[in-house]
């Protein structure tokens, strides 16, 4: 039974989850949900930027704010899709710090990662690794991607990351209301 067992079921399952996603909003048709949004006004566009931060949501969530950008204030806007991406953001990080922690530890030992960790200068683990991520959170690219590398530091606290994600989110937000405005 043993041979069967599954070394890293969360990280799987967390891998499923995105292809699963992409399957399910790549077939379907937004413009329903675009409307709904809209219609919501500012609730939409906090909406919309809660939807900013995920993998799979990020492309309509981007739509929707270059469409926002004619109908609002584009800096109120920015402020407060930039919270909305805050509060996503939040919760990737406490899952992936947290309910992560013991897969982490253990994929750590590896032979293969703790060669290839041993072999990242210090110097590049403290300061290219969180730039890197901070270029990923501020873009329309998936925020797991450079939540997980920040998620693993043990020096970004949650109350740093949550001001990185803010700040982060906030400018690469206002910079598509820019666009979306100028369109």
């Amino acid at each position: 039974m043993d041979k069967f067992r599954i070394k890293y079921p969360k990280f799987i399952l967390l891998i499923l989850t995105f292809i699963l996603a992409y399957i399910i909003f790549k077939e379907s048709d937004f413009l329903p949900f675009h409307n709904f949004l809209l219609s919501l006004n500012y609730l939409g566009t906090f909406l919309s930027g809660l939807f900013f931060t995920y993998g799979f949501t990020a492309a309509p969530a981007t739509a929707l704010l270059l469409i926002l950008a004619k109908e609002q204030n584009i800096f109120l806007a920015s402020i407060i899709a930039g919270l909305g991406a805050l509060i996503g953001d939040l919760t990737i990080f406490k899952v992936i710090r947290f309910s992560f922690k013991d897969e982490i530890k253990k994929l750590s030992k590896e032979k293969i990662v703790a060669k290839f960790n041993s072999r990242i200068p210090d110097i590049v683990k403290k300061y290219f690794i969180p730039v890197a991520a901070g270029f990923i959170i501020a873009s329309p690219l998936p925020d797991e991607i450079g939540i997980s590398l920040l998620a693993t530091s043990k020096i970004v606290s949650t109350k740093v990351f949550s001001l990185m994600s803010y700040l982060l989110n906030t400018i690469g937000i206002l910079i598509i209301l820019i666009i979306g405005s100028i369109l």
